[in-house]
């Protein structure tokens, strides 16, 4: 069952001739046309004048210099730009080689302070196993610490 939004949709973007509506909707916009009455042969009476007023227009065909201007700018756009002293490598200016050598600087002072932190937590557990092995009874210390 037919809408009468949904004819009047089509009807509108096919125009008033049922040859031209979509194959799948055609006999459901048919029957609507038949039942609706006069709300649906409005809709393809405006349809209709429509329809009448686009047959004799015709499209304004471009200018001869308009054309050409179109034809040029898309033979600019396809054609590959132009290279000036073919490829360059980037230039580091002096700026770019600070903020690199002070980057590597403190990557290297993070791994340096990272071992040394290291040692001494390992220091810290080896203490506390050391005080834990004390307490109990029974364990020799190799076992412990390795």
């Amino acid at each position: 069952m037919m809408k009468a939004e949904r004819f009047q949709a089509i009807v509108e973007a096919y125009g008033a001739d049922p040859a031209r509506w979509p194959e799948a909707e055609r006999d459901a916009a048919l029957v609507y046309a038949e039942q609706a009455g006069e709300a649906a042969q409005a809709v393809l009476a405006e349809a209709r004048a429509l329809d009448r007023g686009l047959v004799g227009h015709a499209a304004p065909l471009p200018d001869a210099a308009a054309f050409a201007r179109a034809l040029k700018g898309a033979e600019a756009a396809l054609t590959p730009a132009r290279r000036g002293r073919g490829f360059r490598l980037p230039s580091f200016g002096l700026d770019r080689v600070r903020l690199a050598s002070g980057l590597m600087a403190a990557a290297c002072a993070g791994v340096m302070f990272g071992v040394t932190l290291s040692d001494r937590l390992t220091a810290d557990v080896q203490a506390d196993a050391v005080l834990y092995q004390a307490t109990l009874s029974g364990i020799d210390d190799t076992e412990v610490l390795g």
